[in-house]
């Protein structure tokens, strides 16, 4: 059997070309993606160790819960910590850390590297042996910089430049004195370091006179975890907390892994996709090659071959194939991993240097998947083929599909899509996050219902299309009948192509109307011209309110400030806004009361009312970060969204309890609206920092286009594998469709339907194969955008249906081009068949 096995794969390996090529791409994608991930992360890895040499100990600073009226803080690390750090025996030196954002602009003035990539420090001293200088001496003063080699290499800057600087707002433009070199991650993915002397630093960053790290490196002798004891044992515990170097490097790592876990899953969720879809090539093409050797299986079993050993055969053909393919696919995952690091860096993301990474664990997944995926597929074919009765031998006819199993597999599917259905709607009821997972198993039913049921349904849809077939003659006729001779090969072929525009069209669905609703919230709920606010999302500073107010033709400005609060015993945070503007540069409908902001009246939004209990005129007492109580009273409540919510209070009231001010976005009305002579002015007066966004409603609304844009075409990037897998399923499905029909070809062309017939009869064919598919997908998708969609809307009030027409027609089109493409070659090789010889075969 296992000689006989070997010898049916030889012998069909032109029809099973196809699937090897369907399990290949799926595996190549799996292994792919696993070769990429362990390469980066690796480098990553490596790279961020090379940074903890320096650090035998790191002395970090204790978080203080909140408790009662206090609000939770980090403790200070001061020079009396690190001069005690530096005395503890075993202790050669401590260097004080201080850390904080820094963008840097380049000589056109753009913003270098990604804004979480762009980061500050501090030199330490003359000789920092952290960053060895390659050029240059150690900054002094507040207009004195060291960059990065790296960043020097890429701007062309050198020592003697002038360099323009942001930290939290206004523009710095400092003096480099050196470079140095750094094995900081950011920086060799890309990113920038700018290190100043201390003093200026901790200025900078809002810090004085304290350090966010107190590095500790041990004499010679001295191991880190002796160290450390030692720090432990002078520095006071409830202040700081010690880690050794090598626990940092192995955190590191940790983090570095857990971030490109999120990658990897993601990616291999569509690989995942990929070869779900190839199993139904998988299923078909096992089934048709069973189904084409009937009398062979059942001369097997006239001599004596068993029904597991007829099973045992198919499935061993089966693992030949998966196993070459999954070969093949390893193989071509290692090229993609390979192409992925080098569209990186094209695309101007930098990555640490570092080895490819081909683990024992990508080799066996690889494999695994491939044969594993394979078998299971085929399996059912091998079953079905070992039920061939043996007196089949003595003709070309087995038992076909009994109206038993129809009624119980039209039952079956109906079940699991009425299950499906239910549950989708259920979880379209339910709040946010909680409906999540049913909705996903709902979809998971509903997929796998249609799926059964598409047999049934391949009947009165095609039918549908014979009004347009007829125009075809003859050929649309044969075409039509032929998609329902076997219903089930045509739905496993069109079940292939429906997963893929499902997945498209559903994605599509939500993404515009997402878009739509965040437009509506930003044209609804902002009255202002121009929102101001850092690029990279950080904090600002207030002297950019400053700024603002005495640009010309700005008639109103308000900072959103926000600073941590306690509220009966619960951490709330608090939004600061200018009591005096905010009801003119917002527009936030009011459920109860006034929206008046002023001395110890607040405005809250609804959901936060509803947790406390609150209602206009609700009175309670709240407490700063400084301790300082005060009694606050509710004048309005409104009807928050994701811009503006919580708990709004005068930054008069709020700005005098906090240490260090922090303005996340700014508010700015002008005399003429937005214009871009306003926008012009807006910018010119914060210095052209390329760290600071300056953006009208417009703006927002067409940054947001691009970020949805940019995450769909990398959707339907990784969703192609799934197509392409589609394409081959409708290519082999009809390759072997012909094959199969070889005779009644022959005997069409015997009385008088010329080859261009035949080609037209199997492109017709093919295309209403593939635009059935097309429409069971996009009907689906549409379904599931709605649902998820009104599973967002519990949390979104302005989010509605909206569906892309033009782009549901392009992927229609798709799926037509689909079937036209797939039928290119079969219908060549059918239109070439001998007639003779076809009439001959059996």
């Amino acid at each position: 059997m296992f000689r006989t096995a070997l010898r049916n794969v030889l012998a069909h390996k032109a029809r099973l070309l196809m699937t090897v090529l369907a399990v290949m791409l799926g595996v190549a994608f799996v292994s792919g993606t696993l070769v990429f991930t362990n390469t980066i992360s690796d480098a990553y890895q490596n790279s961020s160790a090379k940074g903890f040499e320096q650090v035998d100990v790191a002395v970090e600073p204790e978080y203080q819960d909140a408790r009662g009226d206090q609000v939770g803080k980090r403790r200070e690390l001061t020079r009396d910590l690190l001069d005690e750090s530096a005395e503890v025996p075993g202790a050669a030196s401590a260097i004080g850390v201080v850390r904080g954002f820094t963008a840097i602009a380049d000589k056109d003035g753009e913003l270098i590297g990604e804004g979480f990539q762009s980061q500050g420090g501090n030199y330490w001293g003359d000789d920092d042996p952290r960053y060895p200088l390659v050029d240059g001496r150690a900054p002094s003063g507040a207009d004195e910089v060291l960059i990065d080699f790296e960043t020097a290499k890429r701007t062309g800057y050198g020592v003697g430049d002038t360099v323009r600087l942001s930290v939290d707002g206004p523009v710095l433009n400092p003096r480099i004195t050196g470079v140095f070199t750094t094995d900081d991650g950011n920086v060799a993915a890309g990113g920038s370091l700018a290190l100043f002397d201390t003093e200026t630093a901790q200025k900078l960053f809002g810090k004085p006179g304290t350090y966010d790290e107190i590095d500790v490196t041990a004499t010679e002798g001295t191991s880190q975890t002796a160290l450390k004891a030692a720090l432990d044992k002078a520095l006071p515990g409830d202040v700081v907390k010690t880690t050794t170097g090598a626990e940092l490097a192995d955190e590191q790592a940790e983090t570095i892994a857990a971030s490109m876990s999120g990658l990897k899953q993601g990616l291999l969720v569509f690989a995942g996709i990929a070869l779900f879809v190839g199993t139904f090539i998988i299923a078909n093409t096992f089934t048709m090659l069973v189904a084409q050797r009937t009398k062979e299986l059942a001369l097997m079993r006239a001599v004596g071959a068993s029904r597991r050993q007829v099973t045992r055969s198919v499935l061993i053909e089966a693992f030949v194939v998966g196993a070459v393919a999954a070969v093949a696919g390893l193989v071509a995952g290692i090229g993609i991993g390979i192409g992925l690091r080098s569209l990186m860096g094209s695309l101007g993301a930098t990555v640490p240097d570092g080895p490819l990474v081909i683990s024992p664990g990508t080799v066996g997944t690889a494999l695994a998947v491939g044969i594993l995926v394979t078998m299971l597929a085929a399996w059912l074919p091998g079953r079905r083929a070992a039920k061939i009765p043996p007196v089949a031998a003595m003709s070309s006819v087995h038992a076909q599909a009994t109206t038993k199993s129809l009624v119980l597999r039209n039952t079956l599917g109906a079940l699991f899509s009425a299950a499906g259905v239910a549950v989708v709607l259920a979880a379209t009821t339910m709040d946010g996050a909680d409906g999540q997972a049913p909705m996903g198993i709902g979809a998971v039913l509903l997929i796998i219902g249609v799926f059964i049921l598409t047999p049934l349904l391949s009947r009165p849809l095609i039918a549908a299309a014979a009004p347009v077939l007829r125009v075809f003659g003859v050929s649309g006729k044969l075409a039509r009948q032929n998609s329902v001779r076997n219903p089930r090969r045509t739905a496993a072929t069109a079940s292939a192509l429906m997963i893929g525009l499902t997945l498209i069209t559903g994605m599509t669905v939500m993404a515009g109307s997402l878009q739509q609703a965040i437009d509506k919230m930003a044209a609804s709920s902002i009255r202002a011209d121009y929102v101001v606010f850092m690029a990279n999302g950080n904090a600002l500073s207030p002297d950019v309110t400053e700024k603002l107010d005495a640009t010309e033709g700005v008639t109103a400005t308000s900072p959103m400030r926000n600073a941590a609060s306690r509220i009966g015993g619960e951490t709330e945070y608090l939004t600061g806004v200018t009591g005096d503007t905010i009801g003119k540069l917002t527009d936030l409908p009011v459920a109860d009361g006034t929206f008046k902001v002023g001395g110890g009246r607040i405005v809250v939004d609804e959901d936060t009312a509803e947790q406390h209990g609150w209602r206009a005129g609700s009175a309670f007492t709240v407490s700063y970060e400084d301790g300082e109580r005060q009694k606050l009273t509710v004048a309005g409540v409104f009807e928050g969204n994701e811009m503006i919510s919580g708990i709004l209070l005068d930054n008069a009231a709020l700005t005098p309890h906090l240490t260090d001010p922090a303005d996340m976005q700014i508010l700015v009305k002008t005399a003429d609206g937005a214009s871009g002579a306003a926008k012009d002015r807006l910018e010119k007066a914060l210095g052209d920092n390329p760290a600071i966004k300056v953006q009208d409603k417009e703006d927002i609304s067409k940054e947001i286009a691009q970020m949805f844009t940019l995450i769909l075409n990398m959707l339907y990037g990784l969703l192609a594998m799934a197509v392409i897998v589609a394409v081959l399923g409708v290519i082999n499905t009809l390759a072997m469709s012909v094959f199969e029909r070889a005779q009644e070809i022959g005997m069409l062309r015997a009385i008088g339907l010329d080859r261009r017939g035949i080609k037209r009869m199997v492109r017709l064919e093919s295309l209403v194969i593939s635009l059935f598919g097309g429409v069971l997908g996009i009907g689906l998708g549409v379904f599931f955008g709605w649902a998820a969609g009104e599973l967002l809307g519990t949390r979104m009030a302005t989010y509605e249906l909206v569906l892309p027409w033009a782009r549901m027609a392009l992927f229609l089109l798709l799926a037509a081009t689909v079937g036209v493409l797939a039928a290119l070659w079969p219908a060549r090789r059918a239109a070439r068949l001998n007639m003779l010889t076809a009439i001959k075969s059996e």
